[in-house]
């Protein structure tokens, strides 16, 4: 497999992307109306609104930031335009993105007008559009591929199967030397200490059990309960047969594999900066959520195994979904990239599974549309961390 090849576009910092998106960031939600106009007026453009950015601080300003910076740095995005209501942070974020040699303008609406800027982001989102279309993809190798995972609406057969699946990826692609992300902080709680044994470092496992310690202290704690019912596990994971977080949790555990140990912990939207190698971050278990975090850190692929079924997709970053619950593959068909159920009936085995995953991963590396960009499945979700001032 290390002499397979995909084809992606070098970008200026070195990085390789699987896509080419020229894309219109909003820094507020105030500038989301005219960064949809800018799209709509030049094709090739992809507007991400949101809904925060204003009268925001500390730790969950410096994360809004991080998140956008880290979103237009991708190496799927090819060019950037930049609106918000005002010049400052509209500049920061700017400054943050051609930090990566990536081209990118911005503009702000205070002093101009909506009307004025839409015409003159218009004019420079056409400019890079044309630019980035006669971009042409390269060989790259596979080892410089950055791939993340979750999970969503997990059942048994996601824990005995879909999960595992992608840890047997995982295990795969860390011999190649990859960049490999797996997230959700609430969702290992009741196999926290199992995850710790998988750090590569004792530091790495200290850094992780005081993540998840302050998941608990300052979002369990203050609400005078241990009980995370209705929430983890979800309704659909209960009807899927997980009656408990801690069945839940191991069940998740699996997408890492059976080999691999993750050598660093990451803040949300954090780059990783120790090489290559597994990366946990700390992340919300919300599908949409964690995906945007993940894409701001630079991973190019998501994978998302199911149990009872989610249509989950992002802007910028596929979304390759996969299962193992025959009822999902039939039902909800059009949302699935891969049917691993046959693992279940005893007709592929784990590693065949792994290996289908890493083909139909190539594949989409390539060109592929996933089952969420076809259907334009574009959920970008900010995370928020405090109120607003």
């Amino acid at each position: 497999m290390s002499a397979q090849k995909i084809h992606g576009y070098r970008r200026e910092n070195g990085r390789v992307g699987v896509r080419n998106h020229v894309v219109i960031l909003p820094l507020d939600d105030l500038s989301n109306a005219a960064c949809e106009k800018v799209a709509n007026n030049i094709d090739g453009c992809l507007a991400l609104p949101h809904h925060y950015g204003r009268l925001q601080f500390g730790e969950d300003l410096e994360l809004h930031f991080r998140t956008l910076i880290g979103t237009g740095s991708n190496p799927n995005v090819a060019a950037v335009i930049v609106i918000g209501i005002e010049p400052v942070w509209t500049a920061r974020v700017v400054d943050g993105i051609a930090k990566t040699g990536k081209r990118v303008e911005g503009f702000a609406i205070e002093g101009h007008g909506e009307i004025k800027v839409v015409a003159d982001a218009s004019r420079k989102a056409k400019e890079f559009s044309q630019w980035a279309t006669e971009l042409q993809r390269e060989p790259c190798d596979l080892g410089e591929l950055w791939v993340s995972t979750k999970c969503g609406e997990s059942d048994t057969t996601s824990g005995l199967a879909s999960n595992p699946t992608v840890g047997n990826f995982i295990d795969k692609f860390d011999e190649l030397g990859a960049t490999t992300c797996f997230g959700e902080t609430s969702e290992l709680t009741g196999a926290e200490q199992v995850c710790a044994t998988r750090a590569a470092t004792p530091e790495a496992a200290e850094k992780f059990l005081k993540t998840w310690q302050a998941y608990m202290d300052e979002v369990i704690e203050p609400h005078k309960t241990s009980d995370l019912s209705d929430s983890q596990p979800t309704k659909g994971n209960i009807a899927g047969g997980l009656t408990t977080i801690e069945e839940k949790a191991f069940g998740n555990l699996q997408k890492i594999g059976k080999k691999t140990k993750f050598i660093d912990v990451l803040q949300p939207a954090e780059q990783p900066a120790s090489g290559p190698g597994l990366y946990f971050m700390d992340t919300s278990s919300a599908a949409a959520e964690c995906v945007t975090l993940q894409a701001a850190a630079g991973f190019v692929v998501h994978l998302f195994p199911t149990g009872q079924g989610n249509i989950i997709g992002n802007p910028i970053e596929p979304v390759i979904k996969l299962t193992a619950n025959p009822k999902t593959a039939r039902e909800m068909g059009e949302h699935v990239d891969l049917d691993v159920s046959g693992i279940l009936r005893g007709e592929m085995n784990m590693d065949e599974a792994g290996d289908a995953l890493i083909d139909i991963t190539l594949r989409t590396c390539n060109g592929r549309l996933t089952a969420a960009e076809a259907l334009k499945h574009r959920e970008f979700v900010m995370t928020k961390l405090y109120r607003s001032a």
